[in-house]
């Protein structure tokens, strides 16, 4: 069924446009609840973020597990998958870029750049190094916590992102905040632990694998090091980035390249595992 699901929503994603199957449409309107329940006054200290965290996860395992007809499991499985898949406003931005970039139009990409980097609360790479990141929060990760939790895990992964990137924007606009935490980015990077290291194994096997491999081998032994560092070194050397320095398209489309055949790669991978019946 998992295998099911994610094929479908690997094909219906992208043409799914309206905000209704978008998370952040989803997740705005459950902050707005929050903000309307008075959570933050109710419930203080560490338990708030955990319940905020908690509460969706919980209904969406629960409203699952009470859905016995196997059939609108896979429908109600399906569509959550694709609402936690993908970012429309990302895949704009990156359109826009290259519009802009194929016009000669160095000043816009850099806005659209910048803007990416501050929507996503992104450190400061490369325009092709932030969309294979991006690429890998959006659907490999998504990917790998549908098919070991289920959808359940999908709705959290996804939760844990946009109320971790909610955070950073709270900081840039109300540092004195007292809603401020740095739980969901504790979490998020234990949650980003194993799947980046198996990602950026992907991005090896399709890519430089003799080049790459040092790197892989090296990251995966530093238990600390960021997520989104480690995914990012060994792209760079999983993919020869020789390009005209004048041409600015030509490293993002190179990388957004490698980061669909990664796709590609753990969908097989799923596909296998799911045929001999070591996952389901």
């Amino acid at each position: 069924m998992g295998l099911i699901s994610l094929l479908i929503s690997l094909a219906a994603e992208k043409s799914l446009s309206s905000p209704y199957w978008q998370f952040n449409f989803a997740f705005g309107h459950y902050m707005k609840m929050v903000r309307q329940q008075n959570f933050h006054r109710k419930v203080t200290g560490t338990l708030l973020p955990l319940l905020l965290l908690a509460i969706p996860v919980s209904l969406t395992y629960l409203a699952l597990s009470l859905v016995e007809d196997s059939v609108l499991n896979l429908v109600l499985s399906t569509a959550i998958l694709i609402v936690c898949f993908g970012c429309v406003k990302t895949r704009d931005t990156y359109k826009c870029f290259l519009q802009s970039a194929f016009k000669g139009e160095l000043t816009t990409c850099d806005l659209h750049y910048q803007q990416l980097l501050t929507d996503k609360s992104l450190p400061n790479y490369g325009f092709g190094q932030t969309l294979i990141w991006l690429n890998y929060r959006y659907y490999i990760s998504v990917m790998m916590y549908f098919v070991v939790f289920g959808a359940a895990g999908a709705v959290f992964y996804r939760l844990v992102c946009s109320l971790d990137e909610q955070q950073h924007q709270l900081k840039i606009k109300d540092p004195e905040s007292a809603a401020i935490t740095d739980v969901y980015a504790k979490v998020l990077f234990w949650a980003d632990w194993l799947p980046v290291r198996l990602a950026s194994f992907g991005l090896m096997i399709v890519g430089h694998f003799s080049k790459a491999f040092p790197i892989w081998l090296e990251n995966i032994t530093q238990i600390n090091k960021a997520p989104q560092c480690i995914l990012i070194d060994v792209a760079q050397k999983a993919e020869d980035i020789m390009v005209d320095d004048e041409d600015c398209t030509a490293e993002p489309c190179l990388l957004v390249k490698l980061a669909k055949r990664n796709v590609l790669l753990w969908f097989a991978i799923i596909a296998v595992l799911t045929l001999t019946g070591t996952i389901y």
